[in-house]
């Protein structure tokens, strides 16, 4: 019998709570403001605004359904990873109790997003799912290459149509600015948190500054070798790694050396390992 490890006790425990705070959004914030705004929680929270239907139970039929198609057109272990949370999501919005926490519809759906973002977030650096509309853009990328965001984009923008029927204009157009939140924000977490910059060097006094800022650089301070495009000339240019709240200073001291330095610089998500 395979021996549980600790690894695969925390993943499953993250996948939990990340479910549990996609059960949060929905129940505390879309749905008793009866806002669509995509995947099979929307066509839930149609069903409920339209025939009070539950909002776990529609959200469990419908992964049931998915999971049976993505059985016969996707892989097996794509079938296994998605089962979970194709099941454990119903059950974490039976658990969670429908409240309206917020009464500001706007404010509501800014916040549901946010909070939606963050638990599909957490699944995605799992690589697990929470199933549902996650599958027709999978099978619709293996056998017609057209790309999951796009697909996802659709089937999303379709439901939150749904809202039209339901509800009125207002509430679709809050759909879509959920959507906007949503996404946004879920590049900005998936991309990662811990965000630098990157600072590119070219100056007569490179020596100078390099020695100026070798004891604050030991980490990400090296030397590229460039030619010049309009000179022909080879040069050194300086690359920097620098934490956010550091910038401001290593830009006044390499300016203290070279006013007319030419600087270059670029955001980075994640910077790892090196010594330079």
């Amino acid at each position: 019998m395979p021996q549980i490890t600790r690894v695969q006790v925390r993943q499953f425990f993250l996948m939990i709570v990340a479910l549990e705070i996609i059960a949060v959004s929905i129940n505390l914030f879309y749905a008793p403001h009866a806002v669509a705004a995509g995947g099979v929680t929307g066509i839930a929270i149609l069903a409920e605004a339209a025939f009070g239907l539950p909002v776990s139970t529609v959200v469990l039929v419908l992964n049931t359904v998915l999971l049976i198609i993505a059985y016969f057109f996707l892989e097996r272990a794509t079938v296994v990873r998605i089962a979970f949370g194709s099941f454990a999501l119903p059950l974490c919005l039976a658990l969670t109790p429908q409240v309206k926490v917020v009464q500001d519809r706007l404010l509501a759906v800014i916040v549901g997003g946010v909070v939606f973002a963050l638990g599909v977030s957490l699944l995605y650096r799992m690589d697990a799912s929470s199933g549902g509309t996650t599958v027709p853009p999978m099978i619709l990328k293996k056998y017609f290459q057209i790309k999951p965001a796009v697909s996802l984009l659709v089937i999303d923008g379709l439901i939150c149509l749904g809202n039209l029927f339901t509800a009125n204009f207002e509430v679709f157009v809050l759909a879509l600015l959920s959507l906007v939140v949503t996404s946004l924000l879920m590049n900005y977490i998936e991309t990662g948190l811990d965000r630098k910059r990157v600072i590119y060097v070219m100056s007569e006094y490179e020596a100078e500054i390099k020695a100026l800022l070798v004891d604050d650089m030991a980490r990400g301070l090296t030397a590229l070798q460039v030619t010049g495009g309009f000179s022909g000339d080879a040069r050194e240019m300086l690359m920097l790694v620098v934490e956010n709240q550091d910038y401001p200073h290593v830009i006044k001291r390499i300016r203290s050396i070279d006013p007319s330095a030419f600087l270059m610089v670029h955001d980075v998500a994640e910077v790892h390992g090196g010594i330079f």
